[in-house]
């Protein structure tokens, strides 16, 4: 039997693929691995490549989700996505961002992309 907060974020994966696609990003590459990193989503945009991490949560009991992405998670983001650049050098121009996704039983989903949030 999976843990909830492992279908929280297979979901969450999901919903988040769905947002990309429909607001014009091409995905090139989901849950991504390079050793023990791995990049959530990879996608583009307007000849800008995006290297995401997606938070997902069903509460904001313990604060929203973007507030659980540490400077070492965005460390292994920045690690990971320079073995990417290594393997595809024909991205010249990248950006981190974060798509935080709030889970509500009664009410819409709510997504929060917080982009460039490393430079």
């Amino acid at each position: 039997m999976m843990a909830a907060h492992n279908d929280t974020g297979k979901l969450g994966e999901k919903l988040a693929a769905d947002y990309f696609l429909k607001n014009g990003y091409t995905i090139l590459e989901q849950n991504w691995r390079h050793g023990k990193w791995e990049i959530d989503i990879i996608a583009y945009k307007d000849n800008l490549l995006h290297f995401i991490e997606v938070k997902c949560r069903t509460t904001t009991a313990f604060g929203h989700p973007e507030e659980s992405v540490t400077v070492k998670k965005i460390r292994h983001l920045i690690d990971a996505s320079a073995e990417y650049l290594y393997l595809h050098p024909e991205w010249k121009r990248v950006q981190f961002d974060v798509l935080s996704i709030t889970l509500h039983e009664k009410e819409d989903t709510d997504y929060f992309l917080i982009e460039d949030v490393y430079e």
